[in-house]
C-alpha cells in the first residue's frame, strides 16, 4: 500500500473545492467583507489584490473526498465536493475566532485578520464564513435525504467544536486538569471535525450505514492521534521544523504529556504551574517530564489510537484504492516531524 500522500488524485479535485469556496465567498455582496474573507483564505492580500499565500494543508477536505470515494460509486466525489468546501470554510471560521480568543497576531506567516481589520470586523467575518460553510454544503448534488443527513452531522459537529473550545478556554484558569479531561476536550476541539469529514463524505458518497460508521471511527481516531502526537512535537520536535520554538512549555500549555507528568509527579505539577521566573528553565521542565515516563506514555497513546483508526478503516469494506489513499494520508500525518 502506498505511503505517500495521494497528491495525484487530490490535486485536481482540490481545485474544484477551492472554486466552490470562492463561489460562496463571491456571493457575499460586499467588497470589503469579500476582501477580508479571501485574505484569511490566502487568495488575496490586505488590499484585495490577487495572491496565493499559504492556505493550510487542506487535510479536512481531503478526508471528505477520499471518504466519498470509498463508496466506489460513480459521481461520489463530485457529490461530496461542496461538502469538502464546507468543512474547509468551517475550519477557517474557527481559526478566525481562535486567533481573536488567543490574541495571536500571525497566521500562516501573515498578520491575522483581527490584527489588520480589528476585532469587531473579524468576528463578523468569522460569522459570515460560518454561514457560508452551511451554504456550501447545501450545494451538493447528492439526493436530498443524504444532504439532510450530512447537514445533521455537520451541525452536531459544530456544537462539539464549541464545547471543545469552551473546555479548552476553561482549562486556562485551572491547575487541576486531568489527562482524561484533556482527551475529552480534544475529542471535541480536534477529532469532532475529522470524524465529521469522514462521515459526511461517506454519507454523500452513498456508502451504507456500516461503512459510514467505520469511516467515522477512523476519522475520530485520526484526529485524536494527530493532536496527541502534535503535543509531543510541541515539546520534543525540532523547533525549526515545527515553528513552535518551545512555545508549549514557555506558555505553560496544558498538553497531554504535561498532564500525564503532572499526575505522576506532584513536584513537577507545582513547578510547572508556578509562574515564578526561576521555574522557567525549559530544559529542566523537559527533563522532569521525561523522568515521569510521560514522553513514552504520550507516544504509546498516539500510536495505539492511530492503529485503532487504521483498523476501523481496514474494516470498512470500501473501494480498495480509496481506502489505500486514506491510509496513505493518515500515514503522512502520523509520520510527520512538524
Amino acid at each position: 500500500m502506498s505511503t505517500h500522500m495521494p497528491v495525484d488524485f487530490l490535486s485536481p479535485r482540490m481545485l474544484a473545492v477551492e472554486a466552490s469556496m470562492r463561489a460562496v465567498v463571491d456571493g457575499s455582496g460586499a467588497a470589503g467583507l469579500r476582501t477580508m474573507l479571501l485574505y484569511h483564505l490566502g487568495f488575496v492580500d490586505a488590499q484585495g489584490r490577487s495572491e496565493r499565500a499559504p492556505g493550510g494543508k487542506r487535510i479536512r477536505p481531503a478526508l471528505v473526498l477520499l471518504s466519498a470515494a470509498a463508496s466506489g460509486l460513480r459521481g461520489a466525489v463530485e457529490a461530496a465536493t461542496p461538502a469538502a468546501a464546507a468543512v474547509e470554510l468551517l475550519h477557517n471560521f474557527s481559526l478566525i475566532h481562535d486567533d481573536i480568543e488567543d490574541g495571536d497576531t500571525l497566521r500562516r506567516g501573515r498578520p491575522t485578520l483581527w490584527k489588520v481589520w480589528g476585532i469587531a470586523q473579524s468576528i463578523n467575518t468569522g460569522d459570515a464564513m460560518f454561514a457560508m460553510a452551511h451554504q456550501a454544503l447545501l450545494e451538493s448534488a447528492a439526493p436530498a435525504d443524504r444532504v439532510l443527513r450530512a447537514m445533521n452531522v455537520f451541525e452536531a459537529m459544530c456544537v462539539r467544536l464549541t464545547r471543545g473550545q469552551h473546555l479548552d478556554i476553561s482549562f486556562e484558569q485551572r491547575s487541576d486538569v486531568s489527562a482524561a479531561e484533556y482527551l475529552d476536550m480534544i475529542a471535541g476541539k480536534t477529532a469532532a471535525l475529522t470524524e465529521a469529514c469522514c462521515e459526511i463524505g461517506a454519507i454523500l458518497g452513498g456508502s451504507d450505514d456500516e461503512q459510514i460508521a467505520s469511516l467515522a471511527r477512523f476519522g475520530h481516531d485520526l484526529g485524536m492521534a494527530f493532536q496527541i502526537q502534535d503535543d509531543a512535537l510541541g515539546i520534543w520536535g525540532d523547533p525549526i521544523r515545527t515553528g513552535k520554538a518551545d512555545s508549549d512549555l514557555a506558555h505553560r500549555k496544558k498538553t497531554y504529556p504535561v498532564l500525564i507528568a503532572a499526575e505522576r509527579d506532584p513536584a513537577f505539577r507545582a513547578r510547572y504551574f508556578d509562574g515564578a521566573e526561576e521555574n522557567r528553565d525549559l530544559s529542566a521542565l523537559r527533563r522532569m517530564i521525561e523522568g515521569t515516563g510521560a514522553r513514552e506514555a504520550t507516544e504509546a497513546a498516539a500510536t495505539a489510537t492511530y492503529e485503532r483508526g487504521l483498523a476501523a478503516l481496514a474494516s470498512c469494506g470500501g473501494a480498495p484504492e480509496a481506502v489505500g489513499m486514506l491510509s496513505a494520508l493518515a500515514h503522512s500525518l502520523f509520520a510527520r516531524s512538524a
